[in-house]
């Protein structure tokens, strides 16, 4: 009988596959490609759960199948190893955290090398190596040296701008850049010759009498990646800047601790340049309906219409967008953001201390936070008065929390008639409400439909809608108060960090100018004596004895924050092609060979960060055509999370005593977690668990049947809650094509899961049993039953693979197992077939198998198997027929 020694096995076949390269991948022009990839990991230095393989295994699953299919299939693997996490482990231990870097992914490999993955490990990257991240740097700098040209739709070279300069100034320079780009220029600062009131024209003969230092001013506001003056997440206790998606509920993401809003000097990238075509590309992806719905919302796409509010004693305007200008005779009040620049110089006397204090408790809270919260009216009375562009009446001007200086202009024009929002703020604050539709109460809410007739809305009366608001343009614009505009949710992308582990920004400065280096090579990260902040504030590089870059003789300061987290990750998909090229990031002929990713298997909660950037950087590689597509991944599935099964036990409150579950409610008693390792079938070993800490040694119990049982919770995995599982002890104890097989079969891939240590026998069971099938093959011809059994197997497999669906396949190779058990066949040409259709789900068995057939090639390379449908015509069934009331 064949026995399933599946350590043995494993060990054996892994040794195999890496002494013939069997997973090797090298371009086929004369074979199609697939290629398969799993998001980027980060490598923590707990290793992987249980919960980490999911998504890996099913990629490789489907990898392995789709090389049986014939496919030159690239699945590699590597790591996204800049990060948080090492740095903080670096500021706690002195240990530079290249080193703690180098150790978590000698973890994570060794792992998933045991768990028999397809990955050609030739083609590993690392974010933090120098031969990675000088590529990256080489990215950015063709960002710094590229533009926006709205007329071509699309990045050029900076060089095209400056010709258009040249020769006719800005008059036909159509570029995605800040409206006001003008004003933030420091004229005085920088010896401008334009006057004060300047609007941003410039000439031929002033382009050409600029000197050089000017000339930079100016296309610093042109590049696709640019430093400014920036309102950030700023993070005191991680000393570092954090991108809107890292930060939840006024905290940071990782770790916890409080995020302030702060203007500072940051380096950003124009990823507001493509949104319009980010939401596009949407349609020419197949991505799940809630991925697409969560970009598409915050991209935040809305046609309206941009109106300039004077301001009562002021020369400047506060400029609002509205999506519904047909209301504007709706305005009883505006409310600006708190962060507004207006704010301070508007405010009278009378309210600056009250402003002050409104300001600073709005400051501690996220962008997220203020929004969510709409039960919380809060706002401020500023003094100030706008004039109403149409009536020239008089509107008070507030501040408020729920309007946010990074969405729009930072300034509302409440409309309480017609906006909930507005409504319960003027509720709240005992403001007018002005009616603008005809016979619609008010005494309940806002009127926010657009069927009913405008009225006390002047040259609008009468109209609906949408014929009030093509008409409200028009007057707008005759009167030069406004025009009509499309808006966007999605703000630049903040892109430096003021942390030691990351890529160095390829920049130096001078004087107050930023200049990118010369060369290809890396810029790599210096020594410091500490990986905190200085004293002063500065980011941990200035720690630096000697962080300058030389020009013409003399030393510059270079650019003291690091790259973001995801500069790496937004085109590690490319270096896969080509991964040892020392002349380019990914040469062209690889990138056409390998084209866009065909399946990406990674978590939703990407879905605002890692896919939105990657998608900006892969479209702009495609505009300089360095790419041959646009959208980076075409088909995308996201894996659900693998939940833990925690273990509680029931303390008396106020005694060392715990109590079993069943009589838990004959007590006062607190529920705590405990090691699921001392738990099994939710009996707990009380022995274990004495032991386990010193203050529970004296611990006593009050027993059901003799047995302490634990309670359970199904929530998410953490060391926390002590019920985190290693995948190398379930290796241990059943082997990797077990644990395999179990992750797929707990259910749909998309869906979250509880895990269950105890279903995972069935499994192992069905590996033996197989393993049963091939004691004493025979070359006899199969008979009909063994070949419906085995093509029904085949059928829906191949079936279920193409609809990527893992989980229902192990259920139905039990079910051929069982059958041809039950049929005692033992034919080769069926356990052939049976090989071929196990092999992407249990590799290490399948090719022992193989090979015990007397086959001296490799299961991997067996073209996949067709169902034949004439093997599973039915020929004869039981019909059942009753007689005298007994059926027969």
């Amino acid at each position: 009988m064949m026995e399933y020694k599946f350590s043995e096995i494993e060990k054996k076949w892994k040794q195999a596959w890496d002494k013939t390269d069997a997973y090797k991948t090298i371009e086929k022009n004369d074979k199609e490609k697939f290629y398969v990839l799993d998001m980027f990991p980060y490598p923590s230095g707990s290793g992987l759960h249980i919960g980490h393989p999911l998504g890996y295994i099913a990629s490789d699953i489907f990898a392995r199948y789709k090389r049986h299919q014939g496919y030159n299939v690239l699945h590699p693997m590597g790591y996204d190893s800049f990060g948080l996490p090492a740095e903080q482990y670096a500021i706690e231990t002195g240990q530079h955290p290249a080193v703690t870097t180098k150790n978590n992914i000698a973890r994570y490999r060794s792992q998933l090398e045991r768990l028999g993955m397809c990955y050609d490990w030739s083609r590993e990257v690392r974010t933090s190596s120098p031969d990675f991240f000088r590529w990256t740097q080489w990215i950015f700098k063709k960002l710094f040296h590229s533009w926006y040209n709205l007329d071509t739709n699309k990045a050029e070279p900076i060089e095209t701008l400056v010709a258009k300069l040249e020769n006719n100034g800005n008059y036909n320079v159509n570029a995605h850049m800040d409206e006001d780009w003008h004003k933030q220029l420091d004229i005085k600062k920088w010896n401008f010759p334009f006057g004060e009131h300047w609007e941003g024209g410039l000439t031929a003969v002033d382009w050409q009498s600029m000197n050089e230092e000017q000339k930079q001013v100016i296309l610093l506001h042109y590049r696709m990646a640019y430093l400014a003056e920036t309102e950030v997440n700023w993070c005191p206790a991680l000393g570092t800047v954090l991108a809107n998606d890292e930060v939840k509920g006024g905290v940071s993401e990782r770790g916890g601790h409080p995020v302030m809003r702060k203007k500072m000097m940051q380096w950003s990238m124009r990823i507001t340049a493509y949104a319009d075509r980010l939401l596009q590309g949407l349609e020419t992806v197949e991505w799940s309906k809630a991925i697409k719905l969560q970009q598409t919302n915050w991209i935040g796409k809305s046609i309206g219409s941009s109106i300039r509010f004077s301001i009562d004693n002021h020369s400047e305007q506060i400029e609002v967008f509205t999506t519904r200008p047909d209301t504007i005779f709706g305005v009883s009040f505006m409310v600006l953001a708190p962060e507004h620049p207006l704010v301070d110089k508007i405010t009278t006397s009378e309210y600056a201390d009250d402003i002050a204090t409104y300001k600073k408790m709005v400051g501690s809270k996220s962008d997220v936070e203020r929004q969510a919260n709409v039960k919380n009216i809060s706002g401020q009375f500023t003094g100030a008065y706008a004039i109403h562009p149409f009536s020239g009446e008089k509107v008070a001007l507030w501040i408020g929390e729920y309007v946010l200086m990074g969405y729009g202009t930072g300034a509302v024009m409440a409309v309480p008639s017609g906006d909930q929002r507005d409504y319960d703020f003027a509720k709240y604050f005992d403001l007018p409400i002005l009616p603008i539709h005809d016979g619609v109460d008010l005494s309940e809410g806002a009127y926010t439909e657009k069927g009913a007739l405008m009225i006390n809305s002047d040259f609008m009366n009468g109209l609906k809608a949408e014929e009030a608001m093509a008409l409200c343009n028009k007057k707008l614009e005759e009167d030069g108060i406004g025009r009509a505009k499309v808006n966007f949710r999605l703000r630049d992308a903040i892109f430096g960090r003021q942390r030691y582990w990351g890529e160095p920004i390829p920049v130096y400065m001078k004087n107050g100018i930023p200049y990118t280096i010369d060369g290809d090579e890396a810029l790599e990260l210096p020594v410091v004596d500490k990986y905190l902040p200085t004293e002063d504030g500065e980011p941990p590089l200035a720690r630096a004895t000697d962080w300058t870059y030389k020009v013409d003789g003399e030393n510059y300061p270079l650019e003291y924050s690091t790259m973001p987290g995801w500069a790496g990750s937004s085109w590690y998909f490319l270096r896969y092609m080509d991964p040892h090229n020392d002349n380019a990031f990914c040469a062209r002929d690889k990138s056409d060979y390998w084209g866009q990713v065909d399946l990406y298997i990674g978590g939703s909660e990407h879905a605002t960060g890692h896919l939105l950037y990657s998608r900006f950087w892969t479209k702009f590689l495609y505009d300089l055509d360095l790419i041959p597509f646009d959208e980076p991944f075409f088909k995308m599935i996201n894996q659900g999370m693998i939940q833990g099964r925690s273990s509680l036990v029931y303390r008396i409150k106020g005694t060392n005593k715990f109590v079993s579950k069943g009589l838990r409610n004959e007590y006062d008693t607190t529920a705590l977690h405990v090691d699921i390792k001392m738990v099994s079938n939710d009996i707990l070993d009380t022995d274990a668990f004495k032991a386990w800490r010193e203050d529970y040694k004296n611990a006593e119990f009050i027993l059901e049947d003799g047995k302490y049982h634990c309670g359970h919770e199904v929530e998410k995995m953490s060391k926390r809650w002590y019920n985190v599982v290693n995948p190398d002890d379930l290796c241990d104890e059943y082997g990797a094509d077990t644990l395999r097989c179990y992750e797929m079969f707990l259910g749909p891939l998309e869906q979250h899961k509880p895990w269950d240590t105890n279903g995972i026998t069935g499994v192992f069971n069905f590996l033996k049993k197989s393993a049963r099938l091939y004691s004493n093959p025979s070359i006899d011809k199969p008979d009909a039953a063994a070949m419906k059994a085995i093509h029904k197997c085949i059928k829906q497999v191949t079936g279920d693979l193409n609809r990527y669906s893992f989980n229902t396949n192990v259920s139905a190779m039990m079910i051929a197992v069982n059958e041809l058990t039950a049929m005692k066949v033992q034919y080769t040409e069926v356990l052939k077939l049976y090989c071929v259709i196990l092999s992407p789900y249990a590799p290490h068995l399948a090719e022992e198998l193989w090979a015990s057939l007397g086959n001296t090639d490799s299961v991997l390379d067996q073209p996949w198997p067709q169902y034949d449908e004439k093997h599973l015509i039915e020929t004869s069934f039981s019909y059942p027929v009753s007689f005298n009331g007994k059926m027969r």
